[in-house]
């Protein structure tokens, strides 16, 4: 070190009065001084601007003591009680100011105006002050110009001995006076500053002396050189390091390069062109100082790798450090390293490209996508057709279905996709299916049970140039779901060992997301059956709505959304929409339940109202029933909107429970929303249930939907609401080209949400259709009603159902002049059966009675039921009707029956 470090210095080429002009020590002093100059400034200002701080202080205090003092001196109220204030105050307020060392004494009154002042002239004028605070009882302090130029003066009250401000007292400074004082303080602050300012240069020259003596009068390049060279060397001491000079020399070299390169032991110094034994390549490249990185040279049988960087970036003479490691190892390993890297790559991505889905064949595609064309030239996935359905795998190579395939190219001979495959048991695929173990086969040419799947095709493969194969099976919690094949045709070297258990990683990775899907889908199959068979298969016949309508179950899984079309007595129908909250099993068997008490409360033809308050406390009981969680989730929120449609009358009521607002398009085309009231969701309970009545004109839109056909993450409810708008404003429409219409605006191929629509264009029934009478309250009106139905059938054309309409209207109307109240009311109405009603003011409701043999009455009700295909009451608000529904059948089969009955 002591040699080189002689060296380095003996190399300069400076002078020595340029070395010391340009020397560390010479710098720092400078340095030095320029610092302690700053500090000393910094210090005489701090001190001035202290010095005058604190005379400015002083002055404001000695004021306000001067203007107190003199406010509450003896005398001071009488006086400015007396004839003459200014008389008495004057020579007072002169002799205060002299003794006080302050510039003036002004005494005012409570106008401002002086009664005294150092200038006699100024007595009785207005003075330059804030007086104010002083009446309020304080004392300010402020700077002001007043007639003795710039004044800091203080300004208090002078206050009588009832409390009262007799006067103002305002004495002061002038600026001038107060700077005065700094300004005689200043040349001992300077001297003061000039001796510290001495001291710290003479310290600063001993420790620059010092300094220069330590580091030899050496320049900052110079010393930057030295320090770079033997830092390469410190810091690259497992490497060869070499220093080469701008004239080729060999300044430097450690003794890992000595043994690398095979130098002698005199090589510092010497041209690296009259080196011994150096490689051409080698020389060369030292000798030319270019920048190269990791650039490979051999030496003998090594293979060293070479990086080299010049080192004159700040001046001075030019020269070049070289580094070289020996890379004989590191090459041979470089290239399984970048094999394994490659591989972990594609491991990475196959954890986040495979089972983005619940999808078995998009999750077998996946794979194959993966693979081709870093690992395998050609993949092919199959998997057993139960599986692909949902079932558990059947364990044997028949029935295996071809889900996948990717190939480098597209003319390949394999099996084509959707391929049904009987796998014979030589194969290998066959064997991975029964026992669940991988194969390779690195030669198919040489692979007699390969080729015995399909000889033909087995040749075309190998003649294609497809050499290697390895199947894995896709195995899963212990089943063998299917195989994976990985085919290889361009790299010539065939499959191993260590490609075998990439293969099995890779299908490990795909088989979860496999079964997962599978079991998804076996789930699903069973909740859409499920759901399938508790909704509607057909719509029912009746002539008051032309009703068209869809259900679109979601793309995560069915939910339970749900509607229905329930004819009820007078020809009136009832729509019904509603919404389970949730997906899956659950969802769907609440749904089923919810529509089965619907079905039952609209038997009893209950209003819409009345019938979500029953469905509402129903839920509330199976919330309660199944608020233990082993038995079960409970419902945790339902809607529904529930609508009468009476084509006689040509009115709709309908209530909602939480439920979207419905739709009503007029025959022009236009839209409107009605103004029903929300209520709430089905379960709650406490608030009732509100109706409204519509009558909508003949040909109308009623449009009831759920929520997931409006709803839309992407968009505000009030968007879906325009959308909906927009596709039903159409005039003319049919009912299934207004389905079409709103699901193509407002629907994603692949809803997040159940979607249940139902639209319905309303009917009338003619008025030739409906017959009306008023029943008067005497038993003799019954035979005149039979005369008068009659004659109304025979004009309907419907003279075989006399019998059995006399015998029924003839018991109801009976029963309603005996038991019930007026008005007594008949109705008949021709639909597709023929309907008699009878009303009357009383709301008690009969009892079908069972007579015994020797009873002499009770069988009204009973040959009621048997004759007619339906009956029953509903109730109104001015009492009750009980109707009778015939189909317009053969009456010789009516008589048949009741004259059976009779005898019995």
């Amino acid at each position: 070190m002591a040699d080189n470090f002689g060296r380095f210095r003996g190399a300069s080429v400076q002078s020595p009065s340029d070395r010391r002009q340009r020397s560390v020590a010479g710098q720092v002093f400078v340095l030095q001084v320029a610092v302690v100059v700053l500090l000393v400034a910094g210090a005489v200002l701090a001190l001035v601007l202290q010095s005058r701080h604190d005379s400015d202080r002083e002055a404001r205090n000695r004021a306000v003591a001067v203007t107190q003092t003199f406010a509450h001196s003896p005398g001071v109220v009488a006086a400015l009680r007396s004839p003459d204030p200014s008389a008495v105050l004057q020579p007072l307020t002169e002799a205060a100011r002299r003794a006080a060392g302050v510039d003036f004494i002004v005494v005012t009154d409570t106008e401002g105006i002086r009664y005294t002042h150092p200038r006699p002239e100024l007595i009785g004028k207005p003075v330059v002050a804030n007086i104010e605070p002083a009446l309020a009882g304080h004392v300010l302090v402020e700077s002001v110009d007043g007639p003795l130029g710039r004044e800091v003066q203080a300004v208090g009250p002078i206050v009588g001995p009832e409390g009262a401000v007799e006067g103002v007292v305002i004495s002061g400074l002038k600026v001038k006076n107060v700077t005065g004082v700094v300004d005689r303080q200043l040349p001992i602050i300077l001297a003061t500053s000039a001796a510290a300012l001495a001291l710290a240069t003479g310290g600063t020259a001993l420790v620059t002396r010092r300094l220069r003596r330590q580091t030899h009068g050496l320049g900052p390049a110079e010393m930057t050189r030295m320090y770079e060279h033997h830092d390469s060397v410190l810091h690259s001491v497992r490497e060869g390091v070499l220093i080469v000079g701008d004239d080729t020399r060999l300044l430097l070299a450690n003794d890992e390069a000595k043994r690398l390169l095979d130098l002698p032991p005199d090589a510092e110094g010497r041209r690296i062109a009259d080196l011994p034994g150096l490689d051409p390549g080698t020389a060369e490249l030292l000798a030319s100082g270019r920048v190269v990185t990791d650039e490979v040279h051999y030496a003998g049988d090594r293979l060293l790798a070479v990086n080299q960087r010049p080192t004159d970036r700040r001046g001075g003479a030019r020269s070049a450090v070289a580094t070289i490691r020996d890379s004989t190892e590191l090459m041979a390993l470089s290239g399984r390293a970048e094999v394994a890297g490659r591989r972990l790559k594609l491991l990475y991505d196959a954890g986040g490209g495979i089972g983005t889905t619940l999808d078995m064949v998009h999750t077998a595609e996946e794979l194959a996508d993966v693979a081709v064309p870093r690992f395998a030239d050609f993949v092919t996935v199959d998997l057993a057709a139960t599986v692909l359905d949902g079932g558990e795998p059947i364990g044997t190579g028949a029935n295996m279905r071809r889900v996948a395939v990717s190939g480098i190219r597209d003319d390949h001979p394999l099996y084509p996709l959707g391929t049904l495959i009987d796998f014979v048991p030589s194969t290998p695929q066959a064997r991975g299916l029964v026992g669940g173990g991988s194969e390779v086969l690195a030669d198919l040419s040489a692979a007699p049970g390969w080729h015995a799947q399909d000889r033909e095709r087995a040749g075309e493969t190998v003649e294609y140039g497809i050499h290697s194969l390895i199947t894995v099976p896709v195995k899963s919690r212990g089943a063998v779901l299917g195989m994976a094949n990985f085919w290889r045709m361009e790299k010539p070297e065939p499959f191993d060992e260590e490609d075998l258990s990439l293969a099995e990683e890779l299908v490990t990775r795909a088989a979860v997301s496999i079964d997962n899907a599978r079991r998804y889908t076996r789930e699903h199959a069973l909740a859409v059956a499920l759901q399938r068979s508790l909704l509607p298969r057909a719509l029912p016949e009746q002539s008051a709505l032309d009703v068209a309508h869809r259900y679109l179950p979601a793309q995560s899984g069915v939910s339970g959304d749900w509607f229905d079309v329930i004819p009820l007595s007078g020809c009136r129908v009832a729509l019904v929409v509603g919404d389970v909250v949730g997906h899956g099993l659950h969802a769907a068997a609440t749904m089923g339940r919810l529509r089965t008490a619907v079905h039952n409360f609209a038997t009893l033809d209950l209003a819409p109202d009345e019938l979500l308050s029953h469905l509402d406390d129903l839920v509330g009981r199976i919330d309660q029933d199944e608020a233990d969680p082993d038995v079960g989730a409970g419902i945790i929120g339902a809607t529904c909107l529930y609508a009468v449609y009476d084509p006689v009358s040509r009115s709709c009521v309908m209530a909602r429970a939480g439920h979207p607002l419905p739709a009503l398009v007029h025959p022009d085309g236009s839209v409107e929303f009605p103004d029903l009231p929300a209520g709430p969701p089905l379960g709650l309970g406490g608030m009732p249930f509100e109706t409204i009545e519509l009558e909508p004109a003949e040909g109308s839109l009623l449009v009831l939907y759920t929520d997931g056909l409006i709803e839309d993450r992407s968009r505000d409810l009030d968007v879906g609401m325009e959308l909906l708008r927009q596709a039903l404003a159409h005039a003319g429409r049919s009912p299934e080209e207004s389905c079409r219409a709103v699901l193509d605006a407002l629907l994603p191929e692949r809803p997040k949400d159940d979607v249940a629509l139902l639209i319905a264009r309303t009917r009338t029934l003619a008025a030739d259709r409906v017959a009306e009478w008023d029943v008067p309250s005497d038993p003799a009106a019954v035979a005149v009603m039979r005369e008068t139905v009659a004659a109304k059938l025979e004009e309907w054309g419907l003279g075989d159902q006399l019998f059995g309409t006399e015998l029924i209207l003839s018991e109801l109307i009976t029963n309603a002049i005996r038991y019930g109240s007026e008005p007594i009311r008949v109705r008949l109405l021709r639909d597709r059966s023929l309907i008699c009603e009878v009303a009357d003011g009383s709301s008690t409701a009969p009892h079908l009675r069972y007579a015994a043999t020797m009873d002499e009455g009770g069988r009204g009700l009973f040959l009621v039921a048997q004759i007619a295909a339906r009956w029953g009451t509903r109730y109104i608000p001015e009492g009750k009707v009980i109707w009778a529904e015939q189909l317009l059948s053969d009456s010789a089969d009516m008589q048949a029956v009741i004259s059976i009955d009779m005898d019995d």
